[in-house]
């Protein structure tokens, strides 16, 4: 089935309708509670495909929704009967060793960005997960185990090849097109669709220490308030967070916390391994219950939690931005904590801070940089069946963790655009500015399956 518009004769990639072989694979997202059935999946080759898909679905009323690693929790990646634009062919990787940079295609993951890039010992902050996709990843935040060092994905984003909603493709960067640069550094797919980012590198590992330290529910309470201490003046190198989780089988385990609620560490530590030792020192003095921290390839790093987070799973994720980590939060969280109700499940408290921090409020469409911690509580459960307990206590998370910030978070962080919220995770005046970037680039909203910023008219 060819695209046809007035501008583009034939669309070249394929194109999926219900009945081929490949699209109930293709429409498939990670969010297994996700089964959306699109009209069609138009897998472009490049820009001008891209563009030829646009105008297909503006001519024929349908709405579009766009896909690469397909992680989005609200599963914005497909749409039922409407067009889904896959960009999983766009797989171009180029590394610039001269000017450290990486030019990569939409449909890359960032397992595959990380091999190319850490062939030459340079990376930039990536997503937790190996197959998630650079793309969406990027232009929602970025958060990753870098982010303490290097900043967010998007801080790092250099420029962008777009195609815009009538059909034109733009490089935005800070000297072409600065207004929908800044909006693409954290507005999602608000302006257009990407078809290739450039992104600044830095020199990283090949070998970094990480890995998990583990603790006995019991002692919960007294290590996480050590480790808030320790990351309050923490240098840049040291990454990492602290998890909620029920144990899992793991070889390095002991038997007797298997699943039951443990409080986790995952160290990642960069720079000469000899201080990296040191920085982690303090953590191992609380005596873990288990110690798998050591030297690892920084891509094993990156992968290190690709088991505990298999596709296809029921998925529904809660996050917020925190104004400090009071004890009474650790009591707060502790106490739901506790009752857990999914192996898969964890809560990621996140300190921030570092080069995080120290981005200006407004050179990005990111706010909250002030923000010392964040918590990521994020569900996953096989049997749909199971859904209310597991919904029920991600909310209940939520709220004892409410008193402690303001609600607001980063687009990527959470399932679902809770109306207003969407205003939140700017703030007002970051908003107001994304709208008049969206009224500029995509005044019909035709890009509105996303966290949307609507453009007011």
């Amino acid at each position: 089935m060819p695209l046809a518009t007035d501008h583009i004769e034939k669309f070249a990639g394929d194109v999926l309708t219900p009945g081929h072989d490949r699209y109930d694979d293709a429409r498939a997202v990670f969010n297994g509670a996700i089964d959306r059935r699109p009209a069609l999946i138009a897998e472009p080759t490049d820009a001008h495909d891209v563009a030829a898909a646009i105008a297909h679905g503006r001519e024929h009323s349908l709405e579009i929704a766009v896909r690469a690693g397909g992680h989005s929790g609200a599963g914005y990646g497909v749409v039922d009967d409407g067009l889904v634009i896959d960009v999983r062919p766009l797989q171009r990787l180029e590394v610039d060793l001269a000017a450290r940079t990486v030019r990569a295609g939409a449909g890359l993951t960032w397992g595959q960005l990380d091999a190319a890039t850490q062939a030459h010992g340079l990376a930039v902050t990536g997503g937790r997960i190996s197959d998630t996709g650079v793309a969406g990843l990027t232009l929602g935040s970025g958060s990753g185990w870098l982010e303490r060092l290097h900043g967010l994905t998007a801080d790092n984003l250099v420029s962008a090849k777009v195609v815009t909603a009538d059909g034109g493709v733009v490089r935005a960067s800070a000297h072409e097109h600065p207004d929908l640069f800044w909006g693409l550094r954290g507005g999602g797919g608000n302006f257009g669709v990407v078809t290739e980012l450039e992104l600044a590198l830095h020199p990283v590992g090949p070998t970094v220490l990480g890995g998990l330290l583990v603790f006995d529910w019991e002692r919960a309470g007294e290590v996480l308030a050590a480790y808030r201490e320790l990351m309050r003046d923490a240098p840049d190198e040291l990454g990492g967070c602290a998890v909620l989780q029920l144990a899992p089988p793991a070889p390095f385990m002991p038997g007797r916390l298997v699943g039951r609620p443990v409080l986790s560490i995952v160290v990642a530590a960069f720079g000469d391994l000899e201080r990296a030792e040191r920085l982690v020192a303090p953590l191992r003095a609380l005596a873990p219950a288990a110690d798998a921290v050591g030297p690892m390839p920084y891509v094993a790093l990156q992968s290190m939690l690709d088991a505990g987070n298999p596709r296809g799973m029921q998925n529904h994720w809660k996050a917020a931005f925190l104004d400090d980590l009071p004890d009474a939060a650790i009591a707060a969280a502790l106490d739901v904590g506790a009752a857990i109700p999914s192996p898969l499940t964890v809560v990621l408290l996140q300190p921030l801070g570092g080069a995080y921090g120290r981005v200006d409020e407004h050179a990005t469409a990111l706010s909250h940089r002030d923000a010392p911690w964040a918590y990521h509580a994020l569900s996953l459960w096989p049997d749909p069946a199971d859904s209310a307990v597991n919904r029920a206590w991600t909310g209940a998370f939520a709220a004892a963790l409410a008193p402690y910030g303001s609600g607001a978070a980063h687009p990527n962080y959470v399932s679902t655009d809770a109306g207003d919220r969407v205003r939140n995770f700017y703030g007002d005046e970051t908003h107001d500015r994304l709208v008049a970037v969206k009224r500029r680039w995509d005044p019909q909203n035709v890009f509105a399956l996303n966290q949307n910023i609507r453009p007011g008219r």
